[in-house]
């Protein structure tokens, strides 16, 4: 990773990590949370100098679990239990065979792995940690003698730029920071019905979905499965506002009238109990079903979980989170019919202010969004996800890390997004005409998250996806990701740009530029930077074949020379230059001619128009300045003669090639 230090060894010292060091620095980002007070009083220890005989897992895998600190991380706390129940996952994370302290490989520092924006990056840390009175602060594990819980935090925290921005956090996020996969979000009770709005107004007032357990019946021994409270529940003793605690196991109980009682058993991650319902240990459920079963129920709880009833459940908490099965070949196991779903796709892109930011469908400007086409194959199950970037900033540690906008709120780190498809018959297709049907599919309505999804089985044919923020304007990169369960593909659609009549008849000669954009020389960027100038230059003329044809057709494809998922967006504007002027001195201000903009993440984007004759010159850009890459431009001119000889046509383009000058101001 950019940045990251890296384990050295002088004399066989344990690796001091410089990126992050033992430090309020790595505290602290802006001292607005309760950690705040221990400024001055934290001393930083290795596990060898906490206990005797450190490991990273207990034996016991209930002692492995974790246990809240001082640090309002419960979110984060939770997706971990996750991946102590899936092996592989956990080897994705915390790479294995890592020398620990008993070995002589032992040098000090251990190397984690999270998902981030479509891949996974490598966060390498030293095994300090923040301590009072020789006592970790943080997260820990139930075992004092197990350091796998507290390690990866710190890795996290890391990645996140300080501990203190772990403070309070959506189940969602860790849980696909932590598998790469997906995670969706219902609310309880009757807080989110949707029943309640119509499902094709852009709001982004509307609340999430409610949630039926039955939905997960296939798939509840091998998803992740968080609940949240806003508040005290009634059942609870202690919860405050905002806790989050795992779901560990549900089943159904036959009572001793036959009938058929739903049980969930939940651990919190403050490792104590805190809940007063009917089925805490003395409660009055138990008596209720074979005393064999009760007891053998009570004995799987391990400390701090708690067993309750679905009407608790779906009454006493707010939101459920849940995390799709990934198998042991990395394919995401769909929570609705329990199908692996074996192929996938993920294109990135970005909304940007003036260009491709429409914002929702009450906008005029909708269209202008990026817009993707999807391939189904055949009929079956796809989901699709949106998953915006964080609103970043640059700091010295990490080159992205998230803004610090005084409070922690979705509303301040998201755009408000929703995800809109519709069933296109054939790939041409009148844009305007097909935007004012409704979509076959969409998220229904815009919401302040990370991550939205659509679900739903797919007849084969094109669709046409639609990502877009509520406000116009706003600006947000994004991943598009769809799995399925058949083949599919993912591609972004070329916007198409303003063009000129043609005339029909004639012929095409075509000439070809090479050119670079090459980082502080030659990447100026788009024209909102002042270093726009800094781009290549490709001069060209334009000669009249005669006084009935004053102008001529001309076609011009810009090709970018990066593999599709490593695109930059990308255009051109085209410029006539005055009678008697050098084309070095171009006037600054002077406007294009023709433009092939927006900017698109595309392998190519042309334009054709007519001009009239004269000089002119090329300026091709990506939108961000200082984004290196090879490009070649292809200029094709119309010829207006009904026949023309191969061989002349072949030898003037020689000719014509043989004379290009390529200015690089």
């Amino acid at each position: 990773m950019k940045g990251e230090s890296t384990p050295e060894c002088e004399d066989e010292a344990l690796f001091e990590d410089r990126d992050f060091p033992p430090k309020d620095t790595s505290l602290f980002c802006d001292r607005s949370t309760p950690i705040a007070r221990l400024q001055g009083v934290v001393t930083w220890l290795r596990p060898q100098e906490i206990c005797s005989t450190p490991v990273l897992f207990a034996d016991n895998i209930n002692l492995s679990h974790s246990k809240q600190g001082l640090l309002g991380d419960c979110w984060f706390l939770c997706a971990c239990s996750f991946l102590l129940k899936n092996r592989h996952l956990l080897n994705t994370v915390f790479p294995p065979e890592q020398p620990q302290w008993d070995d002589s490989r032992y040098r000090g520092s251990f190397k984690f792995r999270f998902w981030q924006q479509g891949h996974w990056t490598d966060v390498t840390i030293d095994d300090r940690l923040p301590c009072i009175n020789s006592t970790l602060c943080f997260s820990r594990c139930h075992s004092p003698t197990a350091f796998w819980v507290a390690m990866l935090e710190k890795a996290y925290a890391k990645l996140h730029g300080s501990y203190e921005r772990l403070w309070a956090g959506q189940v969602s996020e860790a849980l696909v920071d932590l598998t790469g996969g997906l995670a969706e979000c219902w609310s309880l009770g009757d807080r989110g019905s949707e029943e309640e709005h119509r499902p094709e107004q852009d709001s982004d007032q509307v609340k999430r979905k409610k949630l039926d357990l039955k939905l997960l019946q296939q798939v509840k021994d091998e998803c992740a499965i968080s609940c949240s409270t806003h508040g005290s529940p009634g059942g609870a003793s202690e919860l405050g506002q905002y806790h989050a605690l795992a779901v560990m196991e549900w089943l159904d109980v036959k009572t001793m009238t036959g009938s058929d009682v739903l049980l969930l058993r939940i651990k919190n991650p403050w490792g104590r109990c805190c809940w007063e319902g009917a089925w805490t240990e003395s409660g009055a459920g138990w008596g209720s079903i074979d005393p064999v079963s009760a007891l053998e129920l009570q004995a799987r709880t391990a400390e701090g979980e708690f067993w309750l009833d679905e009407d608790e459940f779906m009454s006493q908490f707010d939101d459920v989170t849940v995390g799709y099965p990934i198998s042991e070949e990395g394919h995401l196991k769909n929570i609705y019919t329990g199908n692996l779903l074996t192929h996938s796709h993920q294109l990135a892109g970005r909304w940007m202010k003036g260009h491709c930011a429409g914002g929702c469908r009450n906008s005029s400007s909708y269209s202008s969004n990026p817009k993707y086409w999807l391939k189904v194959c055949e009929r079956g199950e796809v989901l699709i996800s949106l998953l915006q970037h964080r609103k970043l900033k640059h700091t010295e540690k990490y080159a992205q890390t998230p803004l610090e906008d005084g409070e922690n709120t979705k509303h301040q780190h998201y755009q408000a997004i929703a995800l809109h498809m519709w069933k296109v018959e054939k790939k041409r297709f009148n844009l305007s005409r097909m935007l004012n049907r409704p979509p076959c599919a969409s998220t229904h309505c815009h919401v302040y998250d990370r991550e939205v999804v659509l679900h739903g089985q797919l007849e084969p044919g094109f669709y046409l996806l639609i990502p877009s923020t509520y406000q116009p304007g706003a600006e947000a990169r994004f991943l598009i990701r769809v799995f399925s369960s058949s083949s599919t593909s993912l591609s972004a659609l070329k916007s198409p740009a303003p063009s000129l009549p043609l005339t029909s008849d004639g012929e095409w000669e075509t000439s070809y530029f090479r050119g670079s954009w090459v980082e502080g020389r030659t990447a100026g960027g788009s024209r909102n930077f002042l270093s726009y100038w800094q781009n290549p230059h490709f001069p060209f003329t334009v000669c009249a074949e005669s006084t009935e044809t004053p102008e001529v057709n001309v076609k011009i494809t810009l090709h970018q020379s990066r593999p599709d998922t490593q695109l930059h967006p990308i255009g051109f504007h085209i410029y006539k230059i005055p009678e008697a002027t050098p084309e070095a001195t171009l006037p600054k201000d002077q406007d294009p001619v023709a433009s092939c903009v927006p900017h698109c993440y595309t392998q190519d984007v042309s334009l054709t128009c007519c001009l009239p004759a004269g000089a002119y010159t090329i300026v091709p850009s990506t939108y961000q300045p200082d984004c290196s890459a090879n490009f070649t431009l292809s200029l094709a001119r119309r010829i207006h003669r009904k026949v023309v000889k191969s061989q002349e046509m072949l030898g003037r383009a020689i000719q014509e090639i043989s004379h290009i000058s390529v200015m690089q101001s």
